[in-house]
């Protein structure tokens, strides 16, 4: 549709008329295929298939911050019964495109039918103080996904991006031990090990919503082996069983599994999977013991406990 598009505009360039003629219908044209654009955002040309409309969506994966949210999504947009927004929108955690209102919130969701849901996802609302009582004043019944895995490994996935990041923008790096440890003692301020304290952040979820409507999936384990935890979900989300082990596919290169779906295959961004440093193992057990206290509270607020160390 972007090509058709492209097309008409060239045509209408090369046609008589007014600049300014060309530009009004130029901008019919964007209107009628449903290109959307804002100063956050860049969506591809869309059509509206009949019946379909824009829906708030009815689940959305909170969190957590290199927990797993991405393959998540992408897993889960295998099911026929579900539409998911390509891009992470911030709109709860984001005072500047909370005000924009809930109209916007909307048309940053893809077109859907009648009986599919519509999953955003958004790593940064678990951690955001505004996202919980935001997301219940919209809707009080929403159900929610909680993909975390092993504090420990996550800090140090958090660390990965950042240092990747730093050295493709040709900034300075540090050591993993140089950030986490300050004056001899654990840096309990450093954003990565924020992030991983679980107790903390569902604390202010159970304020606003029960249990029953929170599902946690063990990220640990949907890279391993995806099939089971992604059938949890589809039970959590009163959808029929349509993910099966035909879907996906060990890719030994990349070392975890990629997706198999409508004739094509496809693995997560080369962004995803990046080797992790080598760590002090004198560090790591700093890490251990200062979220087995975190973790342990965690698992009761749950009633479910993880295989973390």
């Amino acid at each position: 549709m972007a090509f058709l598009l492209v097309s008409a505009y060239l045509l209408l360039t090369h046609a008589r008329g007014a600049p300014a003629e060309n530009g009004a219908l130029l901008e019919t044209l964007k209107s009628q295929v449903g290109l959307f654009s804002n100063t956050s955002e860049h969506y591809s040309a869309q059509v509206r298939p009949p019946g379909t409309s824009r829906q708030i969506p009815q689940t959305i994966i909170i969190g957590v911050r290199k927990g797993g949210t991405r393959a998540l999504l992408e897993m889960l947009d295998i099911h026929p019964n579900i539409v998911v927004a390509a891009t992470e929108v911030h709109f709860f955690d984001w005072d500047e495109n909370y005000v924009k209102g809930i109209d916007w919130y909307r048309n940053l969701m893809p077109f859907s039918y009648g009986n599919q849901i519509t999953i955003e996802k958004t790593p940064g609302y678990f951690t955001s103080p505004q996202a919980p009582g935001r997301i219940h004043d919209m809707n009080s019944s929403i159900k929610l996904l909680l993909i975390l895995r092993d504090p420990t490994e996550r800090v140090i996935s958090d660390y990965t991006q950042v240092y990747y990041n730093r050295i493709e923008s040709h900034k300075p790096v540090q050591l993993f031990e140089d950030i986490v440890i300050k004056n001899g003692v654990l840096n309990t301020k450093y954003k990565a090990i924020q992030r991983s304290l679980y107790d903390v952040h569902m604390e202010k979820w159970l304020k606003h919503f029960s249990l029953d409507q929170i599902h946690i999936v063990d990220g640990n384990t949907l890279i391993k082996d995806p099939l089971p935890e992604l059938q949890k979900v589809e039970r959590f989300l009163n959808l029929p069983s349509r993910i099966m082990s035909s879907n996906f596919y060990f890719n030994q290169t990349k070392g975890f599994y990629c997706i198999r779906s409508d004739g094509r295959e496809r693995c997560l961004h080369e962004s995803k999977g990046r080797p992790h440093p080598l760590v002090n193992s004198t560090v790591l057990e700093q890490l251990y013991s200062y979220f087995r206290e975190h973790n342990a509270k965690f698992y009761r607020m749950v009633n479910h406990s993880f295989d973390w160390n």
